[in-house]
């Protein structure tokens, strides 16, 4: 037994050598900080709100040609706000011109992504009061109700003034090609119930896939851009 005793008290001595021989004993296991995962500016609504500029203009290129869009924050500027915002993250960037109405507007502005039109429905924007009347070339937000703007905006192909009355708010206006939106594609006609073109509901749910596959001549919306210096010439 004390040659055991002596055996063992000469190992730990001997392990003892060994640490010190290091300078000290190892660090305790430490653990990797680990990032969180940034999230996606397209889904995070909550932070897109930021104030626009008094005026801005944006480059909307599309597959019929480029269309410049100058706004006004004095016009509507809950409405210009959210359209910054939507076009500074990209939410209309692959998308398409789902409703093209001869003489009287072209409607965009439903995500190709369908669980992006998901987080965005829940986020509605107050009215703005009318300050300038639907003019041909002034831009809007589609609107279902009372307080109910989220993405979906169009073009006044002419002057509709009776969408004044019904508080559709224009925040901008097209300076630059509206001969290229005259040839945004309208063959298929309004959606239903009004005619047999692309129906909101499924473009909501289902994106550019259904668009697609079913509505292939579309006009698509290739990028939309926010203009920090004189945008290129429309095509």
């Amino acid at each position: 037994m004390r040659t055991a005793t002596r055996n063992t008290a000469f190992l730990l001595l001997l392990a003892s050598a060994a640490l010190s021989a290091c300078g000290k004993e190892p660090p305790p296991p430490a653990e990797e900080p680990v990032e969180e995962p940034a999230i996606d500016p397209i889904y995070d609504v909550e932070n897109a709100n930021e104030q626009a500029p008094e005026e801005y203009k944006v480059l909307m290129e599309t597959s019929a040609g480029n269309v410049v869009i100058a706004v006004h924050r004095a016009w509507a500027p809950l409405g210009a706000d959210r359209f910054y915002n939507l076009v500074k993250v990209g939410f209309y960037d692959d998308t398409r011109i789902y409703r093209v109405v001869t003489d009287f507007m072209a409607q965009w502005g439903l995500n190709g992504e369908p669980r992006v039109n998901a987080v965005w429905r829940n986020y509605p924007i107050t009215d703005d009061p009318v300050k300038h009347s639907n003019d041909r070339g002034t831009v809007t937000f589609a609107t279902s109700g009372a307080d109910a703007r989220t993405t979906q905006v169009f073009i006044n192909f002419q002057n509709n003034y009776f969408l004044d009355e019904s508080g559709f708010a224009p925040f901008g206006e097209v300076v630059e090609g509206m001969d290229v939106a005259g040839k945004f594609h309208a063959g298929y006609g309004d959606g239903p119930p009004q005619g047999q073109g692309p129906n909101q509901a499924q473009i909501f749910s289902e994106g550019n896939a259904y668009l697609d596959a079913s509505f292939p001549e579309l006009t698509k919306i290739v990028k939309m851009t926010i203009q920090e210096e004189a945008p290129p010439p429309a095509s």
